[in-house]
């Protein structure tokens, strides 16, 4: 067990860490615009800053292993955050958002996420303090998503999932945005805007990624406090990554790849867990398993950094052959 972290840098780090989202959020309302590429990055390589800052600090006040935690469950949920804006390039496509609304958009699907993935983390660290088998069902759970992350096929692929659709045939939508509006006025009829569409769209895949995310850093650290500051972290400036990367995001096609690694492996890591905290009647006669192998945390970390690194590489070394491909064939 490490040491917990003062009670004090606890409350600290909530009321700074809601202060930078209050003035990010601010920054969009006052300021609507589309961010420029150096202006993104700047804002990006801020926010990983303040990240690997706030990772000192825990190292200072609580030791490298609670430190170690913080950054593997941070750069698992970044990974996670990055695949969620692969489906919100989609969603902004399928619904024709205009570029000047796309930050507010960006802004309230954060917002979304951060109150379902804390209502998420709220009922795993109950459930994990109850019952320890949790672990089994995180870790099957986990596999199952890698499976379908590198093999399966996504039936909302369009950008609209079945709730949206069925949504659409029950209200008024109206054809075109009106701003940033949720109601307009057409031909004298009071309707929704297609913003209302595109809110419901991205609260759905906020739903969907948390019930993948949460399991997964679960599996990293079981404390609620890097859990949640964890996926604070990785869903700041995720709206200023959005713009930076653009197109690269299509271009990062074996990223899913590495990704479903990631929680295999996590999921691997919690079933072995699971297997030495056992208290299952019919395993090993409710007896702990200690045979199988307690994977740290510094192992996850070269993991996770390691799978990503080889998933983005060998992402941008296809793409490189692939436009080439094209460069001699339309040159012939």
């Amino acid at each position: 067990m490490h040491p917990e972290l003062p009670l004090a840098f606890e409350i600290g780090s909530y009321v700074v860490l809601v202060l930078v989202l209050l003035f990010d959020l601010l920054l969009v309302v006052k300021r609507p615009h589309i961010p420029s590429m150096k202006e993104s990055a700047l804002w990006v390589a801020f926010y990983v800053t303040l990240a690997l800052v706030f990772a000192g600090l825990m190292l200072v006040f609580a030791g490298g292993d609670f430190a170690g935690e913080f950054l593997a469950g941070w750069l698992t949920e970044y990974s996670l955050s990055i695949d969620n804006l692969f489906v919100f390039v989609i969603i902004m496509a399928k619904f024709a958002v205009p570029k000047k609304l796309q930050q507010e958009v960006l802004m309230v699907g954060i917002i979304i996420a951060l109150v379902f993935r804390g209502i998420f983390i709220i009922v795993g660290a109950a459930l994990i303090e109850n019952f320890s088998f949790v672990f089994f069902i995180f870790g099957a759970f986990l596999l199952y998503t890698a499976w379908k992350q590198a093999f399966g096929n996504d039936d909302d692929d369009d950008g609209e999932s079945w709730f949206t659709r069925f949504m659409r045939k029950r209200m008024k939508v109206a054809p075109e945005f009106d701003g940033s509006k949720l109601r307009t006025v057409v031909e004298g009829r009071s309707m929704w805007t297609p913003m209302v569409m595109v809110f419901l769209a991205i609260g759905v895949t906020d739903v969907m990624f948390a019930i993948d995310s949460i399991p997964a850093i679960f599996g990293i650290t079981q404390s609620p406090f890097i859990v949640f500051t964890a996926n604070i972290f990785a869903l700041m400036g995720l709206r200023q990554l959005y713009f930076m990367l653009g197109g690269l995001l299509e271009r990062l096609e074996y990223l899913h790849y590495g990704i479903a690694f990631i929680l295999a492996f996590i999921g691997v890591k919690l079933v072995f867990h699971a297997l030495h905290v056992n208290e299952l009647p019919f395993i090993n006669g409710g007896e702990n398993v200690l045979w199988v192998p307690e994977i740290n945390t510094w192992v996850s970390l070269g993991v996770i950094i390691g799978s990503m690194a080889i998933a983005t590489i060998v992402s941008l070394i296809a793409s490189r052959r692939k436009d080439k491909k094209e460069q001699q064939i339309s040159g012939e």
